[in-house]
């Protein structure tokens, strides 16, 4: 029962994080610069998370994590690279239709 509810944590945590807005500072700094800067930082991010979520990995392998930091961890490394993949996707999309429009 105690793993069950350490779980349901882990998920809700997850959820509120993947939810909650960015710091307005972060998207002030990102709103006036260029695409490729903006696609640098949101892979910088994207590596972030899954660096943070490998490591909690580790600590939680020797002993030294607990479960729903781990799952936290993991749970956010995932929606940050969903989010990477559905701007790509757009972005691809985006391109097609351009490269469809008549001259």
């Amino acid at each position: 029962m105690e793993i069950g509810a350490a779980a349901t944590n882990a998920y809700l945590k997850a959820a509120q994080a993947a939810v909650k807005p960015q710091d307005t500072q972060d998207a002030g700094a990102i709103s006036g610069a260029p695409f490729g800067q903006m696609l640098d930082a949101a892979l910088s991010k994207t590596t972030e998370a899954a660096a943070t979520a490998e490591n909690a990995v580790a600590s939680a392998t020797m002993g030294n994590a607990d479960l729903v930091d781990v799952v936290t961890s993991i749970a956010a490394a995932e929606a940050t690279l969903e989010t990477v993949v559905a701007v790509r996707d757009q972005v691809i999309s985006a391109y097609q239709e351009v490269m469809r429009m008549p001259i």
